[in-house]
């Protein structure tokens, strides 16, 4: 791939010609800094703040996805579905990036032959990362952060049980002098499988759930761009 590359460049002579043959075949919102929404709200330039947006969707999904990883098959099952939903938002804006989308889906479903129930490999915290930051790229360069969070549910529940869980105790500490828990355990998988749900009953229910906001992320995108 790389003497291809190379070879090219030397065709067309400069690698700029290259960039600039790149600018003028893709035309992506995120360029533009335009966050498009469903009718009657259309485009909306945020401007810098699509700068922050873009940043913080890189740490939430990272997170979400990372502290997600810890049952067999959760995060490489809704990471999955989380991208086939960003594969069909994205798609009407750029095809390139709705074909890296569902690349990374079947990179996931094959992990899950390996990571499903009980799991012989696991993911860790690189891969995790990386699975989140490739969401949250595909919404960075088209600006379908709308359906990013709507497809990636199943991971902002995870961020949202740990942040709450944090604050009610430190909160209650300090009212109180103890803290109290407003889950039993955080991240949420961990609090159902301390209610009694078996592992495989949950995995299984996320799909289910994520399946869902993952259609539904990809109508919002479709009916948005």
């Amino acid at each position: 791939m790389v003497f291809l590359l190379v070879g090219y460049c030397e065709r067309i002579n400069t690698v700029q010609h290259v960039y600039l043959l790149i600018i003028n075949k893709i035309d992506i919102h995120g360029w533009k800094m335009l966050v498009p929404f469903p009718s009657p709200f259309g485009l909306m330039h945020l401007g810098k703040l699509y700068l922050v947006m873009s940043a913080f969707c890189f740490v939430a999904m990272g997170n979400g996805v990372n502290l997600t990883d810890g049952l067999d098959g959760l995060a490489g099952g809704t990471a999955a579905l989380a991208f086939i939903g960003m594969s069909i938002a994205v798609l009407p804006i750029s095809s390139g990036l709705a074909i890296f989308g569902v690349s990374m889906a079947g990179s996931c479903i094959g992990f899950l032959f390996h990571n499903g129930y009980s799991a012989t490999l696991f993911m860790g915290d690189t891969g995790a990362l990386a699975l989140g930051g490739a969401l949250a790229a595909m919404a960075a360069c088209t600006g379908m952060f709308f359906p990013l969070f709507i497809s990636s549910g199943v991971f902002v529940l995870e961020v949202v049980s740990v942040i709450a869980q944090v604050i009610f105790f430190r909160a209650t500490k300090r009212a109180y002098g103890t803290g109290r828990r407003f889950f039993r355990v955080a991240p949420f998988h961990h609090h159902l499988e301390l209610c009694g749900f078996k592992e495989p009953l949950i995995v299984v229910s996320a799909y289910i759930v994520t399946s869902v906001l993952a259609l539904s992320a990809g109508y919002v995108g479709l009916i948005s761009a």
